[in-house]
């Protein structure tokens, strides 16, 4: 041991794998790269593409404006709409103002809103569970005419709901929920609702169930598990949950920089984890940041192995069918 580690005390990290990003939101940053490969920049996004600063400012270097509504996107410019997906409403305005556009929605998102169409159309109206404002669920009730479907957030509103026909009900989810908490909602709802119609497969998608039983598999060996992700990312904030529930100090950070060593005082054995936004490059910079003061030994716990890749827009294929090309010529 050199002199250097010598002077640093020991700390295991387990890394959980999977972590960082999903196949939807690897497509959605994709999409906005070759859009502005395709149409040059500016390109203008609709909300940030994915909910990690570190990916919205790389993006804005290469040329990406992003904005809140459509109001902000000059005439003439593409636009593209972000992995969260938008309401019906947004696609539609920009058709009128003849703007080129391009979804970036998850597929696994699209996926429930065809789900909440083919409800409404069967007359049944639909209980939403997932957390008021955020961007997926703003583009999923936008899907229904108004009134077609009612947001639940908690137990208590699924024991206060009021519905006009409890014989022709279904219920959603938002993608990126606590797995434990939304099987107790579905339970509180089919308790009081014993006609409620589901989805045919969970609503919650691989990559965050994936993600919360990586950490929930690293946060029973630790003393401590820090998560990196953004403060709006509904993906991490449910790690960090996931952590605490069995017992285990957790705590959000956006990188490196918002490594707090007093709150390591005295930590053996540290979990590390990313939320579905965040890219592998923040979680070794925190791991190279903990080298600073550690003596670090790393070692991966997996509990699941992914291989999902979603299609391109096929707006976008031709350039990434030529930027394959190049790589092979080359």
């Amino acid at each position: 041991m050199t002199a250097i580690a010598a002077d640093r005390p020991p700390l295991l990290v387990l890394i959980a794998a999977p972590r960082g990003f999903c196949a939807g939101v690897d497509r959605a940053i994709r999409v906005v790269e070759l859009a502005i490969e395709k149409f040059g920049a500016p390109v203008y996004v609709r909300h940030e593409i994915v909910h990690n600063a570190y990916v919205v400012e790389t993006l804005r270097k290469q040329g990406a404006v992003f904005v809140e509504t459509l109001d902000h996107v000059p005439d003439g410019v593409p636009v593209v709409f972000s992995a969260h997906g938008v309401p019906k409403a947004v696609p539609h305005k920009a058709a009128e103002r003849g703007l080129t556009y391009v979804d970036a929605t998850c597929p696994l998102v699209s996926k429930v809103h065809r789900q909440a169409e083919r409800n409404v159309a069967a007359g049944r109206h639909i209980v939403f569970i997932g957390h008021r404002g955020h961007p997926e669920v703003i583009g999923t009730l936008g899907q229904v005419p108004e009134g077609d479907m009612t947001l639940v957030e908690t137990l208590a509103d699924v024991a206060a709901l009021e519905v006009a026909d409890p014989d022709n009900l279904a219920f959603l989810t938002q993608t990126t929920l606590s797995v434990a908490d939304t099987r107790d909602m579905v339970a509180a709802l089919k308790a009081r609702f014993p006609a409620i119609v589901g989805p045919r497969g969970e609503d919650i998608c691989y990559a965050t169930s994936n993600r919360q039983e990586a950490a929930q598999a690293i946060a029973s060996a630790c003393d401590a598990v820090l998560v990196i992700g953004a403060t709006n990312s509904s993906n991490s904030l449910r790690l960090v949950e996931v952590a605490e529930r069995d017992g285990t100090r957790a705590r959000l950070i956006a990188g490196p920089e918002d490594v707090d060593f007093a709150w390591l005082d005295g930590i053996a054995t540290l979990g590390v984890t990313a939320g579905a936004s965040a890219p592998e490059i923040l979680v070794r910079g925190v791991i190279d940041r903990l080298a600073t003061r550690y003596d670090i030994t790393e070692r991966a716990v997996e509990t699941a192995r992914e291989n999902m890749v979603f299609k391109l827009p096929r707006e976008l294929q031709d350039v990434a069918d030529a930027r394959v090309a190049d790589d092979r010529a080359a």
